[in-house]
């Protein structure tokens, strides 16, 4: 199984590269997972502090993906040092 941690500059970014991908595939009311996926974990945007004031958040928006499936992210996957999500059952490594 194969994990990806990723970051984009935004949701719609996100979503056109899931989408290109086949990770997503579009329906008539929301998105189905292409073959092999097995989840899409939306995080959006992360805060780190959510009591400072502004809040302090990580740069960028964010999703999770699990396929049996290889695919190049490029500089949209990332590794985080502490992580929001994982999968459980899994380790928390990344396919980099």
């Amino acid at each position: 199984m194969n994990i990806f941690k990723l970051t984009y500059t935004d949701k719609d970014q996100a979503v056109n590269d899931l989408v290109a991908k086949n990770i997503l595939v579009p329906q008539e009311e929301g998105y189905s997972y292409g073959e092999g996926v097995q989840a899409v974990v939306e995080l959006g945007i992360i805060c780190l502090d959510p009591t400072a004031e502004p809040p302090v958040c990580a740069d960028g928006y964010h999703y999770d993906v699990m396929s049996i499936e290889m695919y190049d992210f490029g500089a949209n996957l990332v590794e985080p040092k502490n992580p929001k999500h994982v999968f459980a059952g899994h380790s928390n490594n990344v396919v980099l």
